[in-house]
């Protein structure tokens, strides 16, 4: 029987919906990371993003991107319905809010897969958000990645390495950083995974206000 004088045990809520963000230079693995995620089946929504550019081999609309033409693209953009927009490497990306709000009106941890670009964005939106960045094991590694994809002239890959260097620059801005090494995939993904499972610990939630 519990003494009049024992302490009570705090009543504890539900942690409230997370937006995490996962950023990183151009070949870095964010996709391959997304797809691990994916296979882990947690309760969490993957935002889309959409984009002007081509889809590559073995793409889905709807599931890797969402790709438009650059007219419907830029009337989305007029409408402000999209979170975050930018020309990179001469294609649009942007992420409509419906694809974050939907997430986060479910209660569903929003998983936001971006470049360094719209993750400055964001912050802006959003500074509760999980800043997650996605950095190569080495520039090497990263080049051998690009060359691999097959989807860059040489010229284009070369503007993609320098960009990534600055990008790298960067790693201070955010909260979190997963190196993901060539052949260590499931580690990188692990490390988000932990991440989000310790940010749901927090004694003080992070609370998105922004939508």
């Amino acid at each position: 029987m519990r003494s009049a004088s024992s302490p009570e045990i705090p009543e504890v809520n539900p942690a409230p919906p997370l937006l995490v963000v996962l950023s990183g230079p151009s070949g870095v693995g964010k996709d391959a990371a997304l797809a691990g995620l994916k296979k882990l089946d947690r309760a969490w929504h993957f935002a889309v993003t959409a984009t002007t550019r081509a889809p590559r081999p073995g793409e889905k609309d709807g599931v890797d991107y969402i790709f438009l033409d650059t007219d419907t693209f830029l009337k989305m953009q007029e409408r402000d319905e999209l979170l975050e927009s930018a020309q990179v490497y001469g294609r649009w990306y942007g992420v409509p809010r419906s694809q974050v709000r939907q997430g986060l009106r479910a209660g569903r941890d929003v998983i936001l897969k971006i470049d360094v670009q719209g993750a400055a964005t964001v912050r802006r939106l959003a500074p509760e958000a999980v800043f997650i960045f996605m950095m190569p094991g080495s520039m090497q590694e990263l080049r051998g990645r690009l060359a691999h994809r097959m989807t860059e002239t040489s010229p284009e890959m070369e503007l993609r390495l320098r960009t990534a260097q600055q990008e790298l620059a960067q790693v201070g801005q955010f909260q979190y950083r997963v190196v993901n090494q060539d052949n260590c995939l499931d580690q990188a993904v692990a490390e988000i995974d932990a991440i989000i499972t310790a940010e749901k610990c927090r004694v003080t939630p992070r609370l998105v206000q922004f939508l």
